[in-house]
């Protein structure tokens, strides 16, 4: 894989940084978030109905950036259907379960994208 440099030590960051492309003006619109990083994809989860601009955005345009800490690459987004016990599922609410509780809850019905880098 491309660029796997960005996933190393991806467990010291909170955060990871999402660049679409604005499906009206055309403007870049960076969002941050919480995310899980698997071998190969960086996995992020938001509300369910999946009208956040930045879903709404990556839906039209799925080529993003993608930003973690100091490092940026090309990569693609796709929202994907997961099943409610997936196994990414669990892991992001693992990971943040210091930060807020009833994280399981939200993970088991948040709406899934999937960022893969180039």
């Amino acid at each position: 894989m491309a660029n796997r440099h960005i996933f190393e030590n991806w467990q010291e960051h909170e955060y990871c940084y999402l660049t679409t492309v604005g499906r009206v003006t055309g403007k870049p619109h960076t969002i941050e978030i919480w995310f899980h990083c698997d071998e190969s994809n960086v996995w992020l989860f938001t509300e369910p109905s999946g009208k956040a601009d930045w879903v709404l955005n990556l839906r039209k345009q799925p080529s993003v950036k993608l930003r973690l800490g100091e490092r940026e690459v090309d990569a693609t987004a796709e929202v994907v259907a997961l099943p409610q016990d997936a196994i990414e599922r669990s892991k992001i609410a693992e990971r943040y379960r210091n930060v807020e509780d009833g994280l399981e809850a939200w993970a088991s019905s948040a709406l899934v994208v999937r960022v893969t880098p180039q």
